[in-house]
């Protein structure tokens, strides 16, 4: 009975390293490309293709962080996608918040069956709409300016609909319905009692959309045409687009590319992971 017992506990300690070994090997494959960008951003070109390949470089260098600044204008490019950014986040969070409300607590006909047709854009590819909408923007006379990647965060999201309607669903109705009979309008309702209670749900939009703008690659390149709008990710094709690419200073521009997402996520994981989990398994 003993060494059955032993045998047990023997099984599931294998089994745990077994598991650990697993999650390492995982780990180590998603780290290993960061620390290759880190690592290579203090590099010299010889040193990046140096045969036996090094991590770590011979001589650490901050050369390539500075040529960054020389090469391109960052400071401005730097404000174009900061602008881009606020204004994604703002209009992300007024625009799915109030439609995510009125699908989640108010009652009128055809609801459920405009939510379906909501949910349902969500299998379009942004590529599909892509024509019609620079065609749109032309006519409007948009192309050429940030109004194009701005003002449509300000009229919804399928993605950020569903995850803020599914965790507003999840919030008991009675607390609607004493601040109803209290005397409290719809607008107060929504203002000061449902937002203040989706902050984790709102946290989630703001990293999600920040991280969108932020990393938005196609569709700078296809509305700002002018290189005084472009912004940080354009940077990287400007870096490239020459016949010998400076990779060395494409990691550096990558490494301060990455980092405030790091960071960001970093101090907001706590809500990120609350939004996404409640947001996922309510409703």
């Amino acid at each position: 009975m003993k060494s059955s017992i032993n045998g047990y506990k023997i099984s599931i300690f294998l089994q745990r390293i077994l598991i650990y070994f697993i999650l390492f090997v995982f780990v180590l494959s998603f780290l290993l490309p960061f620390l290759f960008l880190f690592t290579g951003s203090f590099k010299t070109t010889s040193e990046l293709f140096t045969v036996p390949f090094r991590w770590l470089p011979e001589h650490w260098t901050l050369n390539n962080y500075r040529e960054v600044f020389t090469t391109i204008p960052f400071w401005r490019y730097l404000k174009n996608t900061l602008l881009i950014v606020f204004f994604t986040i703002v209009g992300s969070i007024v625009s799915n918040s109030v439609i995510s409300y009125g699908f989640a607590r108010l009652r009128w006909p055809g609801r459920d069956k405009v939510f379906m047709v909501v949910i349902a854009t969500m299998i379009l590819p942004y590529q599909v709409t892509l024509i019609p909408l620079y065609l749109m923007f032309t006519k409007m006379h948009w192309n050429g300016t940030f109004l194009p990647l701005t003002v449509p965060c300000f009229f919804g999201n399928a993605a950020y609909i569903f995850l803020m309607r599914q965790f507003l669903v999840g919030i008991p109705k009675e607390y609607t319905e004493s601040a109803r009979i209290d005397g409290a309008t719809e607008i107060q309702i929504f203002l000061k009692l449902i937002m203040p209670m989706s902050k984790p749900v709102i946290a989630t939009v703001a990293i999600m959309s920040f991280m969108k703008a932020w990393n938005d690659f196609l569709g700078p390149l296809v509305f700002l045409g002018d290189d005084r709008l472009y912004t940080l990710s354009l940077a990287a094709s400007m870096l490239r687009s020459k016949l010998e690419p400076n990779w060395e200073l494409l990691l550096a521009l990558g490494v301060m590319m990455v980092m405030p997402v790091l960071v960001l996520f970093f101090f907001m994981q706590k809500y990120f992971i609350e939004g996404i989990t409640l947001g996922g398994i309510k409703g």
